[in-house]
Formats: C-alpha cells, structure tokens, sequence
C-alpha cells in the first residue's frame, strides 16, 4: 500500500469533524446504568470487570494461577484451574458489584477475552482435559518446526494462514500432542478429540460442558492457530493437510465474528446464571478495541507477560515481508467486514520483570523493578537479550536462548534492571522499523497499555528508543475493556464506534523523546549486536551433547 495512502488512512481519526457530536445527556445518564461483565483470562492471572455503559470499570476481581514449568523450554497450565479461576473471579466481582446497591439484571452481557494459542485438547465423551494446556511461549516444539521447515509446501503457509512455522502458533503444540500422548492419539482415532485455544475451552465449560457442547472461536483466536484461511477466514484444508489433520477425527470450532448475541452461549451456573455471553477475542485484539484503534494506521502496543504491537491495516490482509504476522485485528459481524492487522510479538516482557524478581531476587516485587533500575543512570553497557523462549518478531530466532552481554565489575544490579526493561523497549523499536517497511507509513505516536506501562522510567526509555511519543491511558485496563466493547455491541450497548469517542480519553500521559538521537541510535545498534550474538546457543548445546 502506497505510503500517500497509509497516511491518509490514519488522518481518519475517530473524532473527525463529520462526526464530532456530543453523546446527549439522556444517552450518558442511561450509560451510567447499563453494565457489562468482562472475563480477562490471561497468562498468569484471571479476571473479572464490571463496566459501565462509558467505560468506567465499577468492579473487579483478580487471582493469579499455578504455571508449570516440567522442562526447560515447557510450559503448561491446568485447564480446570483455569476454569475455576474465571468462575471465582466473576462471583467475587460481582458480590462487591451488588454490595453498592447495584442489581445483577442491570449486566445486559459478558465478554471474554484470552491469551491466545494456548492449546487445550479434551474428549468429547467425557468433557475432561486429556493433558494440561500447552501454553503460547511454550519452545518444547522446536524440532518439529525443524522438521516441517523443510516439508513440502512449508513456504506457501504463510500467505494463507498470516503466520509463520514456529513454536508459537497452536498447530505446532497439536503436533507434538497428537505424536506424545497416548490419550489424543486414543482420542484422535475415535474421533473424539475436542480442539480449542482458551476462549473455546472456556466457553464450552462455562456454558455447561459436554451437556450443552457450544464448540466455537472467534475470527481473532482462529487465525492464531495457522489452521485458518485469513482471506476467507474459514479452515484450510491445504493447512489441515500439511498438519496430517483428518477433519473427521479432530473436532474443531465453529468460526464466529467477535460479537455474536447468541453463538457463544450463556452462564450455565454461580451469580451470572443464564447471563448471555455476546462477545469473544484474544487479548491483543482486544487492547486495540479497548484504545479505540478503528482506523487503519492505528496502533497499540501491551506490555504484559509478553509485549504485543498491533496496526490497524484495513479490510484487507497484509503479509508480511518483514517478519511480522498477519491476523485478525477484529470483527464486528453484521453489516461490517472483518479488520486485519499487522502484529509484532515478543514473547519476553514482563516475564523478565518477574524473572528478575524471583530468579534473580533484586527486589522483592514487580513493582519495585523501576525503584531498582533508578539506581544507576543508565544500563553500563549492559544489554540483556530475554531470549527464555526464543525471539519471537520480528527476528523468529528458535535457537537464541537468554544472554546478557557488557557485564563487568563496575555492573550492579540497577545495570540488570534497566537491561531487562529495556529489551522490551529495543524489541518494540525493531517492530516497529519492520512496520514502516511493510506498510510504508510510519507512525508519528504509540499507545500503549498492561502492566509495565505503570513504570514511567520504562515509557520514558520507550519513547527515547522509538523516538516518538508515547500515549498511556489512566485507565489501563484496555484489553477487559475491549472485550466489553465487542460483547455491548452485539446488544446495542453502543450501535456506532463514534459513540465510543470520549471513552478513557482522559488524564492520559504522553512521554516525549527526551535522549538525543545520536545516543538512542548507538544503544539500539548495540542491542542489534546483542541479538546477533545470542543466536544458535541450543544448537552449540545440541552439538556438545553429541560428542
């Protein structure tokens, strides 16, 4: 798309003149009073939002829940745990909703919103788990994407499905479940096996399991898993084929738009019993709704457990040359067509954070990660690749492993603190360069969210790498708040994205560039070096095991 383009796309602001009208009084007063719910599943903790109709949160429960760890390179979660956490949370929400004088007929719908590629397989006979969850930065894959790298058709993937063969997409993970489990193979033989990422598994237990058995997706999930055609987004057979998959033995979802009134189901049971669920979208989608990124050329970046940047590209796919991902920004239904993005995932973000907290003990909590970095006025040359899980975009490196690279005896442990921080920082900078390559428009200011926006020394370093402003809301919680959008639409909540206009619009900071350019330019260059001489660290092990 030519770069004349892509700037007028993203001159379109949602408060263009044509439409800068006042929501009248009546509707605000009105919106006070209508509610809705929002299950935010994530991949360390579960929770449950309350919304009013303008987009404050009014409730809210929060609990984190148990990670395994059985190999290096292996992650997994308990699906049944998972379950219940979301079950907590939205009873324990919801008592301190009613404890305000508040009535439960007053939430007109729930949304959902999950972490994405997660795999969850079960039987259909009997509703259960047959293995944990495998979840998205699980690296336990990487001899089968070896494997299938070299495969016939290996190179025609990606400009079907938007991804590209890494551990990270759900069709790897099904693989290596389908070859290493006696239990999915059983399944998979009798044509019993139930396949789902977290919003279908959740959906289907929250709706009553195998009783009720609502088996479906949402377009944003669905394109996560590489198993779906992102022009027509429906299941690719010549995907399917590549995989080994028989479509008569695998049940796979039913591919939903996000906002539904009736495909997802209901409650089946606790204090939201009967309760519609109306709308459904993985997480980073749903932190572009909930910023409000509607035009092309709008973008957001999350800084949670992983870091995810999302550009609005339009009604139609862009694939990547750069590495990136293609996949669904989000979709409406109706009358709307689908909306695509471009995607930069980097699977190492606050999880660093935490590894600096708990491995490493330097303070003894997340939030105190800034106190620590402020010690020291800079990094002290120190540079840490957070390569635990490989490096996702835009540099798709399997083999690098973890490295920190400058240390010496002048290094302290605010040195290591800043470093980790700023990976995530440096990362986002290289997204952002394959961005403006593929789209040919370069953005003039990032949005931004999730939990380590809360650090205002990491925004500032974000801004002084990027070298653009950076945009952070009051309101954080734009990822529940996105999956309230999409679940208050499909009950006329709201009916057009204009009347959204003023949501979290307030009390938001910007952080302005403040180093020079020069300086920026020389840090990013060492963290490029950096990268390149983290690579290939599984395959030197690889060899010495060998020998």
């Amino acid at each position: 798309m030519a770069e004349s383009e892509h700037a007028a796309q993203a001159s379109r602001k949602i408060d263009a003149e044509s439409s800068d009208k006042p929501v009248p009084r009546q509707d605000e007063e009105k919106l006070k009073n209508w509610y809705i719910g929002s299950i935010d599943q994530g991949t360390t903790s579960t929770r449950f939002l309350i919304f009013n109709g303008l987009g404050v949160p009014v409730a809210s429960h929060q609990m984190e829940f148990k990670q395994m760890y059985p190999q290096p390179g292996w992650m997994e979660q308990d699906p049944l745990e998972i379950v219940e956490s979301v079950q907590t949370c939205i009873e324990e929400a919801t008592k301190a909703f009613t404890e305000t004088g508040k009535s439960v007929d007053d939430i007109k719908a729930i949304g959902i919103t999950s972490q994405r590629e997660t795999t969850v397989l079960w039987d259909r006979d009997t509703g259960q788990p047959l293995y944990n969850a495998v979840a998205w930065p699980d690296t336990r894959t990487q001899p089968i994407v070896r494997e299938l790298k070299g495969k016939q058709g290996a190179d025609k993937l990606q400009d079907i499905c938007g991804l590209p063969l890494s551990t990270y997409p759900s069709a790897l993970k099904l693989t290596w479940l389908l070859r290493n489990v006696k239990e999915v193979q059983q399944a998979y033989e009798a044509g019993r096996l139930m396949f789902g990422t977290i919003d279908t598994w959740l959906l289907y237990c929250l709706n009553g399991g195998k009783e009720k058995n609502v088996h479906v997706t949402d377009t944003t999930n669905a394109s996560r898993t590489m198993f779906v055609d992102l022009r027509t987004l429906e299941y690719s057979s010549e995907v399917l084929e590549f995989f080994q998959l028989d479509p008569k033995k695998i049940l796979l979802p039913k591919i939903v738009p996000c906002s539904d009134a009736e495909a997802f189901g209901s409650l089946a049971s606790g204090i939201l019993k009967g309760k519609k669920i109306t709308g459904c979208l993985g997480d980073q989608s749903a932190a572009l709704v909930g910023q409000l990124g509607f035009e092309p050329g709008m973008a957001k970046n999350t800084y949670g457990t992983g870091c995810f940047l999302l550009y609005n590209v339009g009604e139609k796919p862009v694939m990547s040359s750069h590495g990136l991902l293609a996949t669904v920004a989000y979709n409406f239904g109706g009358q709307r067509k689908p909306v695509y993005a471009l995607e930069g995932s980097i699977a190492v973000a606050g999880s660093a954070v935490k590894y600096v907290v708990n491995n490493l003990k330097f303070v003894d909590s997340s939030a105190k990660i800034s106190e620590c970095a402020s010690t020291v006025k800079d990094n002290g040359g120190c540079y840490f690749v957070t390569a635990f899980s490989g490096l996702f975009a835009p540099y798709w490196i399997d083999d690098a492993r973890g490295t920190i690279f400058g240390i010496t005896q002048y290094t302290q442990q605010g040195h290591i603190a800043r470093a980790a921080m700023e990976a995530t920082c440096y990362q986002t900078k290289a997204i952002l360069d394959a961005m403006e390559k593929d789209s040919g428009h370069k953005l003039t200011e990032l949005a931004v969210d999730g939990g380590m926006t809360d650090s205002d020394l990491c925004m500032q370093t974000q801004a002084d790498i990027i070298n653009i402003p950076v945009d952070r809301p009051m309101m954080r919680e734009t990822t529940a708040l996105g999956a309230a959008i999409v679940a208050g639409f499909a009950v006329d909540v709201w009916k057009e994205f204009e009347e959204l206009k003023e949501i979290n619009k307030e009390d938001r900071t910007i952080f302005k560039p403040q180093l020079p350019l020069e300086e920026s330019t020389r840090m990013y260059r060492r963290w490029t070096k950096a990268v390149e001489m983290s690579k290939g660290w599984l395959d030197s092990d690889a060899e010495a095991q060998s020998q």
